[in-house]
């Protein structure tokens, strides 16, 4: 039996089949590559109950990845929780148990990238790459970093010059040659593209190379798992590249050709923000494609893609499932993030709180009734961003006046 289920590489637009266990980028049609499995020999091979007496990782779904065990490079990808959201929604007429909040914020470097880049750097490892770059607004970076360093590969991040200093410093002490660009992802990314005969490097960009939404997948996979194998009526995504939205739509068609998942299927949000919103856009214009976006600016970095590669992917995704794309502004975003701070006690990042913002908007608007169970993904954890200083001041040398302290509580 072979030592994975891979049977090849598909290109996504053509279906024109490539090698696995081969380096690829992009398809001669440069678009992305998928990986393809034979799903009968699995269903053979395991049955889904089998899953629950495993170690509550991504690695259980070990079948469904295409990474050989011996190159399995990991820092301990938890299964992420499923958190209520009771209070925010009482305030909104809504049952406490119809809006979970998936937060992928507890993986390793705080972020659901960690998944992608798991298996991304797992199979660099695997055929033989020495030396990977990608561009990053962030997140990503800081996983290929760790990744990177915990295989021995050498790392190369290109960030937007804005990149939220944290992240960037992050990167760094990771171990990856970082530099800040006078240009967005976008530009970026063309910078790791021409870099990669003269520089020698693997490039890792978003669905650039095959296994990046392989890992990203495991969202889906999981997700259905911890809801009794049943999907949600609706999934916020904060999208950006959107690896994560793809890839919770093909994990929902394997898991129905294993026969683990029924047909039903949740409707897909692509979440943006108003100040970078190509896909809001080219779905609206009923286009295929989405054009660049131009002057892009957010509080949520990581939603801040002008351009993505798999745009088509994440719009077929969106309309085969019902879904719509929606675009929401920077201050419903900062104040979706108090209330969710102050009202339930959960930090979402800007994109998280993207979700929630859309969320609420999608609800008034009748997109989404009260009736809909409802998942939004936190994509990061919230301590790894910017916060208001709120706090007050006490002088510990002077008389403290606590009726005050507790007038100022109640005002």
């Amino acid at each position: 039996m072979s030592r994975t289920y891979v049977t090849h590489l598909e290109c996504s637009m053509t279906g024109q089949a490539y090698a696995a266990g081969e380096l690829h980028n992009l398809s001669e049609a440069g678009k992305p590559l998928l990986v393809r499995y034979d799903l009968p020999a699995i269903k053979a091979a395991v049955a889904r109950d089998e899953l629950a007496s495993r170690p509550a990782t991504l690695w259980r779904y070990r079948e469904l990845l295409p990474v050989e065990p011996e190159h399995i490079v990991s820092l301990g990808e938890v299964m992420t929780p499923l958190i209520e959201l009771p209070t925010s929604a009482a305030k909104l007429g809504v049952p406490g148990e119809q809006v979970i909040v998936k937060d992928e914020g507890r993986l390793p470097t705080g972020s659901f990238k960690a998944r992608g880049l798991a298996l991304a750097v797992s199979m660099a490892k695997q055929l033989g790459v020495e030396r990977i770059a990608m561009p990053t607004n962030g997140n990503a970076g800081a996983a290929l970093a760790a990744y990177g360093s915990r295989a021995g590969i050498e790392t190369f991040v290109f960030c937007p010059h804005d990149t939220p200093e944290i992240n960037v410093r992050e990167i760094a002490l990771q171990g990856a040659h970082t530099y800040r660009v006078n240009g967005l992802i976008d530009v970026c990314g063309r910078i790791v593209g021409e870099g990669k005969q003269a520089a020698g490097w693997f490039d890792v960009s978003t669905l650039k190379e095959p296994y990046r939404i392989e890992g990203k997948k495991t969202m889906g996979l999981e997700l259905v798992e911890q809801l009794g194998w049943e999907v949600p009526d609706v999934i916020f995504y904060p999208t950006g590249g959107g690896t994560g939205l793809i890839g919770m739509w093909k994990a929902f068609a394997e898991l129905e050709a294993l026969g683990w998942l029924g047909q039903q299927r949740p409707r897909m949000v692509a979440v943006q923000a108003e100040g970078c919103a190509p896909m809001v856009r080219a779905y609206e214009q009923g286009e295929e494609f989405a054009q660049r976006w131009e002057d892009a600016h957010t509080v949520a970095a990581g939603i801040r893609v002008p351009a993505a590669v798999g745009d088509f992917l994440i719009l077929r995704a969106v309309r085969e499932s019902g879904g719509f794309a929606t675009a929401v502004s920077d201050a419903d975003i900062e104040q979706a993030r108090v209330d969710a701070a102050q009202d339930d006690g959960l930090l979402l990042c800007p994109e998280g709180a993207a979700t929630f913002a859309a969320y609420r908007h999608a609800l008034a608007d009748g997109q989404v009734s009260r009736d809909d169970r409802v998942v939004l993904f936190n994509c990061g954890s919230g301590l790894k961003y910017p916060m208001p200083d709120q706090a007050g001041f006490v002088d510990a040398d002077a008389e403290v006046d606590y009726a005050a302290l507790l007038a100022a509580a109640e005002a």
